[in-house]
């Protein structure tokens, strides 16, 4: 995955480099006539997911390539992008994770009018974080990520930890036909109410893998996107002993994971990981996906050369340097609560969880609604649309304190835009690091506090990044005034 190229770079010299290096060529168009300008065109295309004797895939992407173009700056630079619509029907991009401005955040309607087919908007704002982020819309994003559309944001510190090598890997799931189409269905009631639409076939930077060259001894950062609408990944490295040095493009203490080793992404999350090569000359690897026990993926191999790179892993620091985010004072924050219910069998988790569902649906009287949008309810509503009353309104630059429960049978990657929020506790005990996320995985009938100073001004989207649970009405806006 090629990092899209600055204006400042000539297209002939350009060119020439992508040619030398083996690269597809860059889009038509990829490239402003403005300093510091990236230009992204959504359209359909043709990409190769599955190897031969499969065909191409219709896919829908930016710049050509799925992932789209990688956008790489350092922290500090200001970023334009021009995002072009080549596409037959409304788009938007959101910079997932990102800072920005209100009127930059990509949400239709309710930061900006969507972009019209064969129209143009320029988004525009400061690189404020260093971390692992990613772009994609959110117009139908049940279907516009789910063909395709979205790409990988890296800004890098201004002091990087020392690697061999810098590794991006965009996850994702497809629902492929037997003739390698993305199958139609979008949408769909069963997705909606259920773990949302599950693919057959995973992909790592759009590419069914095959194996990845390794040294003993090299040191990798690997950077981890999962862009898949619903797939939870569980990633098992084996032998390997992965060190956490980021979450959602965070720092954090470098741990570890917890429980059986297996690094936990949910959708729109981002782990980094230092990956140290311990392995022998000549040894392989797999790196497994097992967190659901009846679809599980061996998704690449590792292959060690027969030559070391070194004998011993290096001691190099891994920690990351803090970014600028305002420490929530917890002594003097104001409380919320926020309840998600519904989807199948909703209304029994409700009832064992001592919750009433009066005037919600719960799963038994959502097969009469199956043409309907109220599936998933946040304090009661089902949003429809991106425009809503705010559900929560928070005085700016005050600290607050969200206490969440998740009364449903199904995990909930929960995403708040605008902000990043510490990770308080689970089930009432104290996160052992305190992590800075943007979107916090809750299991079924867990309950997860997180805190956070509402210093950026707004209407926000909270929501259950599941899109089709997002499309089913597990949505809301907090009003930062």
């Amino acid at each position: 995955m090629k990092p899209l190229p600055r204006s400042g770079l000539s297209r002939r010299s350009f060119l020439a480099a992508s040619a030398a290096a083996g690269a597809a060529l860059p889009f038509q168009g990829a490239l402003a006539d403005t300093p510091g300008t990236y230009v992204l065109r959504a359209a359909q295309y043709r990409a190769r997911l599955v190897p031969k004797p499969w065909g191409e895939t219709d896919i829908w992407c930016y710049g050509g390539t799925v992932p789209g173009p990688e956008i790489r700056v350092r922290q500090g630079e200001r970023l334009r992008i021009e995002v072009e619509n080549a596409l037959d029907e409304e788009t938007t991009v959101h910079w997932h994770g990102m800072r920005v401005p209100n009127a930059m955040d990509g949400v239709p309607h309710l930061t900006q009018q969507p972009i019209a087919p064969g129209g143009r908007f320029t988004y525009e704002f400061d690189a404020m974080d260093a971390g692992t982020f990613w772009y994609h819309p959110h117009q139908r994003s049940f279907e516009q990520v789910g063909r395709g559309l979205y790409g990988a944001l890296i800004i890098e510190e201004a002091e990087p930890p020392k690697v061999d090598r810098d590794l991006v890997w965009v996850l994702d799931d497809w629902r492929l036909t037997e003739e390698a189409e993305v199958a139609g269905g979008f949408g769909g009631f069963h997705d909606k109410s259920h773990a949302g639409r599950l693919g057959n076939t995973v992909t790592i930077n759009g590419r069914v893998p095959g194996k990845l060259a390794v040294r003993s001894g090299e040191r990798i950062r690997l950077r981890l996107i999962n862009a898949a609408n619903a797939r939870i990944f569980a990633l098992d490295f084996g032998a390997l002993a992965p060190q956490v040095i980021a979450l959602d493009g965070q720092p954090v203490t470098p741990h570890e994971p917890t429980g059986r080793g297996w690094v936990m992404i949910g959708p729109a999350m981002r782990v980094d990981l230092i990956l140290d090569m311990t392995g022998a000359p000549g040894e392989r690897l797999t790196i497994s996906d097992r967190f659901y026990v009846e679809n599980n993926f061996q998704l690449v191999d590792l292959a060690y050369a027969d030559e070391p790179l070194r004998e011993v892993s290096p001691d190099w620091p891994a920690q990351l340097p803090s970014n600028p985010l305002p420490e929530p004072d917890l002594n003097s924050a104001r409380r919320h609560e926020v309840t998600f219910t519904g989807g199948m069998m909703g209304g029994m988790v409700e009832r064992q969880m001592g919750l009433s569902s009066e005037g919600r649906m719960t799963g038994n009287d959502m097969m009469g609604m199956m043409h309907g949008e109220d599936i998933w309810f946040v304090n009661g509503t089902a949003a429809k649309g991106h425009i809503l009353d705010p559900m929560l309104v928070l005085e700016r630059d005050r600290s607050h304190v969200i206490a969440m429960t998740n009364a449903t049978a199904f995990h909930h990657p929960i995403h708040l835009h605008g902000h990043s929020f510490r990770v308080l506790s689970r089930n009432g005990q104290p996160t052992p690091h305190r992590e800075w996320q943007d979107t916090v995985l809750m299991a079924p009938r867990e309950r997860v506090e997180i805190a956070f100073v509402a210093d950026n001004p707004g209407d926000w989207m909270f929501h259950c990044h599941i899109l089709e649970h997002q499309a089913g009405g597990m949505m809301g806006v907090i009003r930062v005034a």
